[in-house]
């Protein structure tokens, strides 16, 4: 129903006031999902345990869909097995100006420029003092105004504000939409970044698991480094990846567009890093594998190539919720044919 009658209609209009459309009938007439998509799937097959922490299914969604925390119930009643929240900053910014977010229709992807648009952590901290039971990643940057070497500060403060109230973090140093961002993940800086936050956890009672988000556009020489700095920094593992600024084999007439490029064009690409950092490393690690997951097939090929845990992002916006169950009816049939 999702794709031949919903979907048709929300692609008519500009997709950033769709989402935030989208988001108020959920919030508002959140039981009329009920009617339009199938129930989701709950076994006790479907869990996982990874770094720690207990999830009910392997697919979760991926930060940037509801970056305010206004929806994460709502979203785990669609069937998420967790829901990653941000990428949230100390203060509020509005992020890039518009038009920044367009969709490529002919090649099932999304380029988006947002820039870290967000109401600030405070924001998301009363909200989320609400959750009962769904399971909530922190995605955290910095804001824009704020230099480089004054960039941890900001992790620090994000850090801090959530941690009472998320299960795991995610550090992102890969948005290519936050002016010379990805400069933090050089191996000085991100060591230094990834150690403070660190030291900041073990003096907690209780530490819980930081992970860091890369992008797909860095080289073998700069993966063997991420090895590297998680063995050395002792964090719970990477997420693989975020979007990338590559335009190859791109059909759609709006592909030079600028800013961060998901969905379909990089599902190969993601594979190819969960599967590198998995081999290097000898599984040292967890790796959350996303980026181009629009059926259960590439689901399942992530999963393979060494990925603990998968989100969707972009596969949601094209596919639907359905896609969610898709997925774990297809891991249910593996765990079916596995010996006893």
């Amino acid at each position: 129903m999702y794709k031949s009658i919903i979907r048709p209609i929300l692609f008519k209009f500009d997709p950033e006031e769709v989402h935030y459309l989208t988001f108020s009938m959920l919030k508002n007439f959140g039981f009329l999902t009920q009617l339009f998509f199938p129930n989701p799937i709950e076994d006790k097959r479907l869990e996982r345990e990874v770094f720690g922490l207990k999830f009910k299914n392997p697919v979760g969604l991926a930060a940037g869909f509801d970056k305010n925390a206004v929806l994460f119930e709502e979203l785990s009643d669609l069937g998420f097995g967790f829901v990653e929240i941000g990428t949230l900053t100390p203060k509020g910014q509005p992020g890039n100006d518009k038009k920044r977010l367009f969709r490529l229709k002919e090649d099932s992807a999304i380029i988006n420029r947002m820039g870290f648009n967000n109401e600030g952590v405070d924001a998301a901290v009363e909200r989320l003092k609400k959750n009962k039971n769904v399971l909530i990643g922190g995605n955290i940057g910095k804001n824009k105004v704020t230099p480089n070497e004054e960039a941890v500060n900001d992790y620090k403060i994000c850090f801090e504000k959530l941690f009472p109230y998320v299960d795991y973090f995610v550090v992102n140093v890969s948005s290519p939409n936050t002016p010379n961002l990805r400069e933090l993940q050089d191996k000085e800086p991100l060591t230094q970044l990834l150690g403070t936050l660190q030291k900041m956890n073990a003096k907690k009672p209780n530490s819980k698991p930081i992970l860091l988000k890369i992008a797909p556009d860095l080289s073998d020489d700069q993966l063997l480094d991420i090895i590297d700095i998680v063995k050395e920094t002792k964090i719970a593992g990477v997420i693989a990846t975020n979007t990338t600024l590559s335009r190859e084999n791109l059909i759609s007439e709006n592909q030079s567009e600028t800013g961060g490029l998901s969905g379909k064009p990089l599902t190969k690409r993601s594979t190819e890093v969960i599967r590198f950092l998995s081999e290097k490393s000898g599984r040292a690690f967890p790796i959350i594998g996303v980026g181009g997951i629009h059926s259960a097939k590439d689901a399942i090929e992530k999963l393979d190539a060494g990925a603990s845990l998968i989100q969707l992002y972009t596969g949601f916006i094209y596919e639907g919720p359905e896609l969610i169950n898709e997925i774990n009816k297809e891991l249910l049939k593996r765990a079916s044919r596995l010996p006893r």
